[in-house]
């Protein structure tokens, strides 16, 4: 399921399931209150639905919680692959992009995300490294959601232009990199468009991560 109509920014649907209404509610109330402070009744009032219904689609308030975050990684890394994509697409029989020229693309195109999307985007700043998800749901986003990013790591040290580290850990400082520079350009919006310090965020990234 895509989770396009779970941000203000994005296009709406003129009959939004009811899953996709509670998921909406969720991430503006878990955002907004606070995991803890929002409970099942009142998101499933505000989303205008039963509790029943909410359970019927969730068996718990941290199932909601897993599923919530799963489909805006989702949303995140398949608009990440389309940059990805048109990269591959765009060099045609021409000389291909070397890693780091891929690897900015992509990162450009993720710093784009989160400024589109600002409340998925406090979403990922409040919880992606909370204890309210599951270690098995972030291993998942992180190995299976974002198993590209895996491959591109791989294959940089295989050419030897990415540090050789275990992969593992690199994914965890590529996450905590993004999400430091996201945090950066919410506490200052001004500069999410500057490209001195667009180019700057890159540089720091890539300097923590090749050879």
């Amino acid at each position: 399921m895509s989770s396009s109509t779970l941000d203000n920014n994005s296009a709406p649907q003129r009959h939004p399931s009811k899953r996709q209404a509670i998921l909406a509610t969720a991430l503006a109330l878990f955002v907004s209150q606070g995991f803890h402070g929002s409970s099942t009744a009142q998101i499933a009032r505000q989303a205008g639905v039963a509790t029943g219904t909410l359970f019927h689609h969730f068996a718990s308030k941290e199932v909601l919680m897993n599923e919530l975050f799963l489909s805006i990684k989702q949303e995140f890394a398949e608009d990440i692959l389309l940059a990805l994509q048109q990269i591959e697409q765009g060099a045609g029989n021409k000389q291909p992009q070397s890693l780091k020229a891929a690897a900015h693309t992509l990162w450009s195109r993720a710093i784009d995300w989160a400024i589109a999307n600002p409340i998925k985007q406090r979403f990922f700043l409040i919880y992606s490294m909370s204890p309210e998800l599951s270690l098995t749901v972030r291993e998942h986003a992180m190995h299976s959601i974002l198993g590209f990013i895996s491959n591109l790591l791989t294959q940089g040290q295989h050419n030897g232009e990415i540090a050789p580290f275990p992969i593992a850990l690199m994914l965890e400082n590529c996450h905590g990199q993004y999400l430091a520079s996201i945090s950066f350009f919410t506490d200052h919006p001004q500069l999410g468009q500057d490209s001195d310090y667009r180019a700057a965020s890159f540089e720091l990234f890539w300097r923590s991560i090749k050879a």
